[in-house]
């Protein structure tokens, strides 16, 4: 079977698109992804990246204008029994490693880390759901030292999420409303306002992506 999704986004003013196509061999997933810089020309590899997966286990992509190829490898391990996520990502063109953890306590608690190799880029993450009823997530940023704090709520069942957040180095405030639907796709919209800013206009971006099985 083959999927294929769409996605859109308008951001200021600006549109952009990225389309994707994804088939199954076996428990290998392949995936080409297109952008609209790929169209807007004529046909061309700009924008154009390709991808081999094994759901859970690794993600390797070309880009193929840029000539850069992409690694990312997945493991779970077990600590005090219980589950540590680990993810390995590589880039070879600009020679970048991102290392991600997360453990989850129980239910209601997890500890997550993202880390660039070579780097003072550090985030360690707290998340706290309450059920159903919301997920509180403060967030340390050790790189520009300071906290940022997201709080969402699932509303009008569980495919709607309201979610507010706040850096407070730059005290960025934003609010999202999304939806996601397994059977016809997904749509986000955000509103941000820089309260540092002496005039706080908000700025409104809106994506939605549509999922196909051919």
């Amino acid at each position: 079977m083959m999927k294929a999704s769409v996605k859109g986004k308008y951001d200021g003013g600006k549109s952009t698109g990225v389309g994707s196509v994804a088939f199954n061999a076996g428990d290998i997933k392949l995936r080409a992804t297109m952008t609209d810089a790929t169209f807007v020309a004529g046909p061309s590899l700009n924008g154009l990246s390709l991808a081999v997966e094994k759901p859970g286990f690794f993600i390797v992509e070309y880009n193929v204008p840029k000539k850069d190829v992409r690694f990312q490898f997945m493991n779970t391990v077990r600590v005090a029994e219980k589950p540590l996520n680990l993810t390995y990502i590589h880039s070879r063109a600009d020679n970048r490693t991102i290392v991600d953890g997360s453990l989850l306590i129980d239910p209601a608690n997890k500890v997550s880390a993202n880390y660039m190799v070579g780097t003072n880029n550090c985030k360690l993450k707290y998340t706290y759901a309450r059920g159903k009823i919301a997920t509180f997530e403060p967030c340390y940023d050790f790189a520009k030292n300071a906290w940022d704090f997201a709080v969402s709520k699932r509303v009008y069942g569980d495919e709607d999420v309201v979610k507010a957040t706040y850096q407070t180095s730059t005290k960025l405030l934003g609010v999202e409303w999304s939806r996601n639907s397994k059977s016809t796709g997904s749509f986000k919209v955000c509103a941000s306002v820089n309260l540092a800013e002496e005039v706080k206009t908000p700025k409104l971006t809106a994506e939605t992506t549509w999922n196909l099985e051919i």
